[in-house]
């Protein structure tokens, strides 16, 4: 027997998610994406997240986000580095300030390969409306869809909304978002 309600809410995750930016293999910061390359390979090429490199490089991330995992990362634009208060980015890289850099950066991962569709299902599904999940980090995450658009919220309640999905990488997805998710 068909179950119409599940039936419907499947086919409108699949709905929201079949643009233009989860193409089957999507530019992002006008570079390829490749889904035989690792998170750290495709990463380096993308001018929007130029900022997150070097912050990887800094924090000495490279090798862990190289590795096998698999990784779902939540990638700040630069123009999301750029929004956070003056000073904040040069602080972070200061090589005495590199644990707090890694809990930012940690807290954009989560172990695992999601995607936004099951992302959206599980947030959809939830009683309250949020899928909640913890970073790599331990920092507590939620999830919420808000009419086509996939919000992750960090433990202060900052809102980054998804802007390109499901980027398939060889040892996880990227979802690059347009805001940082700051730890507690």
């Amino acid at each position: 027997m068909i179950n119409f309600k599940t039936l419907a809410a499947a086919t409108a995750t699949a709905a929201l998610f079949a643009t233009g930016a989860m193409a089957a293999n999507p530019q992002v910061g006008g570079a390829d994406m490749f889904e035989n390359k690792n998170i750290v390979e495709n990463a380096v090429n993308s001018a929007d997240h130029t900022t997150l490199v070097a912050a990887v490089k800094a924090a000495g991330l490279v090798d862990t986000l190289a590795s096998e995992g698999p990784f779902t990362v939540f990638a700040p634009v630069n123009d999301a580095f750029a929004a956070l208060p003056a000073g904040t980015v040069d602080t972070l890289l200061k090589p005495e300030n590199k644990d707090m850099l890694t809990k930012v950066l940690t807290a954009h991962v989560v172990a695992g390969k999601w995607s936004a569709a099951d992302i959206a299902a599980k947030a959809r599904a939830s009683s309250d409306g949020f899928y909640h999940f913890n970073a790599v980090s331990g920092d507590a995450l939620s999830a919420q869809v808000k009419g086509n658009n996939v919000y992750i919220i960090d433990e202060s309640g900052n809102a980054s909304r998804v802007t390109i999905a499901d980027v398939n990488q060889s040892n996880g997805v990227i979802h690059v978002v347009n805001s940082v998710l700051v730890p507690k």
